[in-house]
């Protein structure tokens, strides 16, 4: 499995010409490379780059530094967070910020194993920061980079041992001198030429090398399983004389988990509900979860245990856009 001594020249060359200009792009001796790399790799697991690029900027706007995101709580980190999803993310970063600002001087370790042991912090994104921020000869292996690899020896992913392939080569990968661009640059030339669907073959820099492109006998890529739909019943106490609604956090959505949500549960069949005012039926996805949802209310006076009463009309803070969209349908009742 030996690739083109020039694969990293071709490509370097291309990103040099073709590259994105991303806010968490700065110069390799900018003092903010650590933060931004750091927060950038958290908000990127599993979104998009065109999702992201908003949420990092009003994120720095609120915590510039990470000695400012160290000194923060975790309300104020979810509340920027929200619409983001996977908010497990968001505690990570914020407990790793602490980490690095308190016990390491704002210093990030040169050994892939401690920068492991931060929260949050896997295979993929140590090897990232690792050539980010101190230009280690290493390759973070996404879903790009397996792609782009994959259609150069036109196999599938299933039959590559990609750590192999990298240490075998890594010789030839490795001998510019720009150890970080050219991670960057496999992860940009996967997302915008060698792209899961209808990849730009005619435009590619390095179709000559590559076997995907010079055979008929193209490998069949894995097929990603759909997502499946979840179905729920949301149950909402109203106060209508106050225009409240009761929320509360043990709602067992363990995925908003710390947020204030209606009641709600799970079902898989759609049953009728006795006692109970039909509202309407809508889909939602948070994160990678499709949700279809059945919406019930009741008017209510008291409380229900382990609730709070929350105002209809008032901006609350610590209520994430889910919950808001939920508000926006029962405030129209009459």
């Amino acid at each position: 499995m030996h690739l083109n001594n020039n694969l990293s020249k071709k490509i370097l060359a291309w990103y040099d010409n073709n590259r994105r200009a991303l806010p968490w792009r700065v110069s390799k001796k900018s003092t903010k490379k650590l933060y931004y790399r750091l927060l950038s790799e958290f908000m990127l697991q599993q979104t998009q780059v065109k999702t992201v690029i908003p949420y990092f900027k009003v994120f720095l706007h609120n915590f510039p530094t990470l000695k400012s995101l160290s000194l923060s709580n975790e309300a104020k980190v979810l509340k920027l967070w929200e619409g983001l999803g996977y908010y497990r993310r968001a505690r990570n970063l914020l407990a790793t910020s602490k980490i690095l600002v308190n016990k390491h001087n704002s210093k990030l370790s040169k050994n892939l194993n401690d920068i492991k042991k931060l929260p949050g912090i896997g295979d993929y994104t140590a090897n990232a920061l690792l050539a980010f921020i101190h230009d280690y000869p290493t390759v973070a292996i996404d879903g790009n980079v397996k792609r782009v690899f994959s259609r150069i020896l036109n196999k599938n992913e299933n039959k590559i041992d990609f750590n192999k392939l990298i240490e075998i080569n890594k010789k030839n990968l490795f001998k510019t001198k720009r150890n970080s661009d050219f991670v960057e640059a496999l992860m940009e030339f996967g997302a915008l030429i060698c792209k899961p669907k209808e990849p730009k073959c005619y435009n590619c820099s390095i179709k000559n090398m590559c076997r995907y492109f010079k055979t008929d006998k193209k490998f069949k890529q894995t097929k990603i399983l759909k997502t499946k739909v979840k179905n729920y019943n949301i149950f909402c106490y109203i106060d209508k004389m106050r225009d409240k609604i009761a929320l509360t956090k043990k709602h067992k959505l363990g995925f908003l988990d710390k947020f204030y949500l209606p009641t709600i549960k799970k079902l898989n069949s759609n049953k009728k509900i006795n006692n109970w005012n039909f509202h309407s039926n809508f889909k939602n996805s948070i994160s990678n979860k499709k949700l279809n949802i059945n919406l019930y209310y009741k008017f209510s006076l008291k409380i229900p245990s382990q609730h709070q009463w929350f105002s209809l009309k008032k901006n609350n803070e610590f209520i994430p856009s889910f919950t808001k969209k939920i508000f926006k349908k029962i405030s129209k009742i009459n």
